[in-house]
């Protein structure tokens, strides 16, 4: 069938993400217990709650009569189209879902995900990373994600080792100073 006739749905959900949330093909979604807490709550909270208001509101709106100039049907059904996107992406991301707990690793010298691993640069300035899975990354909050340049270059080393990697601004060394594994919160 010619494709003119055939509305298109996004089938690839990850299609239009930025390219650190994209997972790599055929890897799983290595992810924190919080994180993955927090991915199914997300998840409950809009099939349970806001769907289903949004739904309600859309009933109503198309109840009124004349659709096409309509505010409340035309932003509910967009609404609801944002809503069905991210259900989707969601329940995607929790079937690829590799939860993995930190505090199992016990006392590992060794970087692996989930690792707290403090660095330092070549005029002696410190930095602390966690690494987290992709959907729980947040470089304010010193958590990089384990697909990150960063990450890629720290997994397996330990403390006392140098590490080269690609950042936005060439390649950069830095020496491991310390590896912990904590709960992540």
């Amino acid at each position: 069938m010619n494709k003119a006739f055939v509305s298109e749905v996004d089938s690839d959900d990850d299609e239009g993400l930025e390219p650190s949330l994209k997972l790599p093909s055929g890897t799983r979604n290595y992810i924190t217990p919080a994180g993955h807490s927090r991915l199914k709550d997300e998840l409950e909270e809009l099939v349970k709650r806001e769907r289903p208001k949004v739904v309600e509101v859309v009933a109503w709106a198309a109840s009124n009569g004349d659709r096409s100039e309509n505010g409340d049907y035309i932003y509910g059904k967009r609404r609801l189209r944002e809503i069905d996107r991210r259900i989707r992406f969601l329940t995607k991301r929790l079937e690829l879902a590799e939860v993995v707990d930190p505090l199992r690793q016990g006392d590992n010298d060794q970087v692996f995900f989930g690792a707290r691993v403090t660095v330092a640069d070549g005029e002696g300035n410190e930095s602390t990373y966690t690494i987290v899975g992709v959907d729980e990354a947040d470089v304010g909050r010193g958590r990089i994600s384990w697909v990150s340049p960063l990450a890629r270059a720290l997994i397996k080393a330990r403390a006392g080792d140098s590490v080269r990697f690609q950042s936005p601004l060439g390649v950069r060394e830095l020496d491991i100073v310390d590896v912990a594994y904590q709960s992540i919160g």
